[in-house]
């Protein structure tokens, strides 16, 4: 009885932290490709041929620089369905977020997803619709790149 219990724990916690993290460069490799990483920031590749579709994953909060602009469908964990027109040079917030995405165009997407760790990431929960400018973009990566505080 308790090897039943205990075997039912250990499945419940694999399954718990598959669904909870599911790094889109782990998950998605075609998609999404790691450029840098340390304990600040995560630097991703994102590419997405025409039509091409990911699996459900998950991103830090961070900012996305678009190198090639896209018709794209965002589904997120709870089923909402949101379509964008990104623009070539455009970026913009985004708090952390899990979702699927599909390239509607007829033309690949490619973009750097540049996730933000710790207090950065989850002190700024401002609208994901609204697009930063480049000084904003500036002082979140030098924010990132500041020593810890005491």
């Amino acid at each position: 009885m308790l090897c039943r219990f205990f075997c039912a724990a250990v499945l419940l916690c694999v399954a718990a932290s598959i669904s909870f993290a599911q790094d889109p460069t782990k998950v998605e490799p075609k998609h999404y490709r790691l450029q840098f990483e340390n304990d600040r920031v995560q630097v991703v590749s994102v590419h997405y041929g025409p039509h091409e579709k990911s699996e459900m994953h998950d991103h830090p909060g961070g900012v996305v620089v678009v190198i090639t602009g896209g018709h794209l469908r965002f589904t997120n964990q709870d089923g909402k369905v949101t379509e964008v027109y990104a623009k070539e040079g455009e970026a913009r917030w985004f708090p952390p977020f899990k979702h699927r995405v599909e390239n509607l165009g007829d033309e690949p997407y490619n973009a750097v997803y540049i996730g933000v760790k710790g207090k950065i990431a989850a002190a700024n929960g401002s609208n994901s619709d609204s697009p930063l400018n480049p000084e904003q973009v500036a002082q979140i990566l030098a924010d990132a790149q500041a020593p810890p505080k005491p």
